[in-house]
């Protein structure tokens, strides 16, 4: 299990908005604290295999680094 920082703030319209620190593109939204979490699970999900898919693409190596 690897561990990624949520910046988080609760919004005027209601919910919150989070962005990932470490993956930077991976953005969510929801109506709770538990929702946002959950959407922020998916999009880290999402970029990482986007990575992965593209380093397939470009030929470039994907290497795993134990924290």
């Amino acid at each position: 299990m690897t561990k990624f920082t949520i910046l988080y703030k609760e919004e005027e319209e209601g919910g919150y908005s989070g962005q990932c620190l470490e993956l930077p593109s991976a953005i969510s939204q929801g109506e709770t604290l538990d929702e946002l979490k959950a959407n922020m699970d998916d999009a880290i999900h999402l970029v990482l295999a986007s990575i992965e898919a593209e380093a397939e693409e470009k030929k470039k190596m994907v290497i795993e680094v134990q924290l």
